[in-house]
């Protein structure tokens, strides 16, 4: 017998399609269609039977492939997350003071949301519920943010920089605004021109991580860039 080739009623190996079936897609391309199916239909109600339809692939690739459908949802989460969490901690690690590293730490959220929108909407999902998976992120990408940053918060506070406020109040101070970079269509009925492009959504994200972060701490010393000036309420409408 040839080597290599496999003996009648031998197992197929782990995420092999049978012969004549359709290619598998990449990983790649397997991990994105899996974000936009958890993104879009949220983890309980994402079946096995959608996603071998959304991805393409037989009817038990993802046991073969992942073990389950919880071990998908955590590559694919991996696959978003991972390089986003190495940025966070260059960014802890840099040679910065406590002010900017929090300015730094707040644009970059809001550009992260900008990178993958998808996964703002998966977030806001399970961030939403008790479950493993919330267990998962946080002590895995949340609770790696936070720790380091922590004491950089509480010396701006004790110096009166930051408000005087639990840690909760001001992580949903900031991580909230990112509704703005995912639900396009509450936005587009505000007012945001459409259609969006990767060009708006950075700009609003940088108006964003302004605001919130001016509004926390003040404007940065030395700021020269003009603002819009406020409207004078008393002045008739335009």
């Amino acid at each position: 017998m040839a080597a290599g080739k496999p003996t009648p009623g031998t197992a197929r190996g782990p995420g092999r399609p049978a012969a004549g079936a359709r290619p598998v897609p990449d990983e790649a391309e397997i991990l994105r269609r899996g974000m936009e199916t958890f993104a879009e239909l949220g983890y309980e109600r994402t079946t096995a039977r959608e996603l071998t339809r959304r991805l393409g692939v037989s009817h038990n690739f993802i046991n073969d492939r992942y073990g389950s459908k919880a071990s998908f949802w955590r590559a694919v989460v991996d696959a978003l997350l991972a390089g986003d969490q190495r940025d966070r901690r260059a960014l802890l690690d840099a040679d910065l003071d406590d002010a900017r590293r929090v300015r730094a730490m707040i644009a970059h959220l809001y550009q992260a949301a900008v990178e993958a929108p998808l996964l703002g909407r998966l977030l806001a999902d399970e961030f939403g519920q008790e479950s493993e998976r919330l267990d998962y992120l946080y002590r895995n990408y949340v609770e790696p943010t936070l720790g380091p940053l922590v004491p950089a918060v509480e010396r701006l506070t004790a110096a009166g920089r930051l408000p005087a406020v639990p840690l909760d109040v001001l992580f949903f101070t900031v991580l909230s605004p990112v509704a703005a970079l995912v639900q396009l269509p509450l936005a587009h009925r505000l007012g945001r021109p459409a259609p969006v492009t990767r060009e708006s959504q950075e700009r609003t994200a940088r108006q964003l991580a302004r605001l919130i972060a001016d509004g926390l701490l003040g404007p940065e010393p030395g700021d020269a860039e003009p603002r819009p000036a406020r409207a004078d309420p008393a002045a008739p409408p335009a």
